[in-house]
């Protein structure tokens, strides 16, 4: 693997652990050097932090305080 490729992957701990989990990248980082764009990606989907990820996350998170808020409310007007 190129040392400049070696220390893009070491400066992020995330892809550190993402290249160990999936070793076939070592392979295909020393192959194709310009398939970095395409191993960010995968890492991002592996750590689920896409876009789509994240917003999914928001919208659980917002369902998730608007149960609570309604159990609350239930609660209340139960006394």
């Amino acid at each position: 693997m190129r040392t400049e490729l070696y220390q893009i992957i070491k400066n992020k701990k995330e892809w550190q652990q993402f290249i160990r989990n999936e070793p076939i990248w070592y392979k295909k980082l020393s192959r194709n050097p310009n398939a970095i764009k395409e191993f960010e990606q995968t890492a991002l989907k592996y750590y689920q932090k896409t876009l789509p990820d994240r917003m999914n996350k928001i919208s659980n998170g917002v369902q998730f305080a608007t149960m609570m808020l309604s159990m609350i409310q239930s609660m209340n007007q139960v006394d």
